[in-house]
């Protein structure tokens, strides 16, 4: 499994072009931006795009979707959870203030235990709520590679004050959903707010001090 990474949309997020290197298959997490050198990357590379993933549904991670189905005709992916929450117009209004659209109707809606297949490559489904109602992570357990979104940053973690959030209930899934996994998982986390691109889970336990309380 090849990952590339590119930082995209105003609140800088880390959207990821994941894709198998023998049938160049692929999917893209995180489309959080209406930015042609996504669709330029998928091009140059010769992906065959599958999905278009949201590790949650808060809209920067999300508003290039409508663009994206547009130029690849492929589906918008989504926990069922969030998806839910977020077509409601009352718990979307606190980010319609900031300028986003209505968030993208999601065509197929993920739960806790699914598999995302692109290729002969697999992407487990992990439900880590806290950050939103229906944050995932995406784990690649042949590689131990886990794409965490807003949940767990290289030494930092979710903000919790968004609608639908719930501090306890995200660090409750850090620990029982995220730090259980092998320590030489390699976390590729939403936004590059460390002092790195990636880490591992190993390195969050020694290095990240919102871990302290719950290790």
């Amino acid at each position: 499994m090849k990952v590339e990474r590119l930082i995209v949309g105003g609140f800088e997020v880390c959207c990821y072009i994941v894709y198998c290197e023998q049938t160049k298959e692929g999917i893209i997490i995180d489309p959080g931006a209406e930015d042609p050198k996504i669709l330029n990357l998928v091009e140059n590379l010769g992906i065959k795009v599958k999905a278009l993933l949201g590790t949650h549904g808060h809209p920067d991670h999300v508003v290039g979707v409508y663009f994206l189905k547009e130029a690849l005709n492929v589906p918008f992916v989504l926990h069922e959870e969030d998806d839910r929450f977020f077509q409601d117009k009352t718990n979307f209004s606190f980010f319609k203030s900031w300028g986003f659209p209505e968030n993208p109707k999601a065509d197929t809606t993920l739960k806790e235990g699914d598999e995302v297949l692109f290729g002969k490559e697999r992407l487990k489904v992990i439900h880590t709520p806290g950050h939103s109602p229906g944050s995932v992570c995406l784990y690649h357990p042949e590689n131990h590679v886990l794409f965490t979104g807003d949940t767990l940053f290289v030494e930092g973690v979710g903000r919790a004050d968004l609608p639908g959030g719930n501090f306890f209930q995200m660090m409750n899934s850090i620990k029982e959903k995220i730090l259980t996994l092998p320590e030489e998982t390699v976390i590729f986390p939403g936004h590059d707010y460390g002092s790195k691109p990636v880490s591992t889970i190993g390195e969050e336990k020694v290095n990240n001090p919102f871990l302290e309380e719950i290790l």
